[in-house]
């Protein structure tokens, strides 16, 4: 988590730190093979290379953005789940509980489809 601790400390609200964190532990815990790191600004992780998912945080929400074709990907679960979104990302309310569960298969779907790729972003 130390790769994190200077962007966490830059949360003021201490209910949307601590939230952020879990779910940043949660990830590591969950897929430790993957890479924590800050990139514009916001931590996100990486495997091989390649962007995975990530996070940022705003007043009403934490952002997850698991790339469009993530995104596309899921688009029906995320509208079942009634989960807040834009083509881009997903809000996860501070209002409401994290729902790890797309957040998984968010994660296992770009691990998967990206194991090949050789680039940051898919092309």
């Amino acid at each position: 988590m130390e790769e994190f601790a200077e962007y966490l400390a830059k949360i003021d609200n201490p209910v949307h730190r601590a939230a952020t964190e879990e779910v940043l532990a949660w990830v590591i815990q969950e897929f430790p093979q993957l890479t924590p790191k800050i990139a514009w600004n916001q931590p996100m992780f990486t495997d091989h290379g390649t962007y995975i998912i990530g996070f940022s945080v705003s007043k009403a929400h934490m952002a997850v953005a698991p790339e469009k074709a993530g995104m596309d990907h899921f688009a029906d679960a995320i509208k079942l789940a009634g989960l807040d979104h834009t083509k881009l990302l997903v809000r996860m309310k501070w209002t409401s509980p994290v729902d790890y569960t797309i957040l998984r298969q968010m994660i296992e779907y770009n691990i998967a489809d990206k194991a090949d790729c050789t680039t940051f972003w898919r092309a």
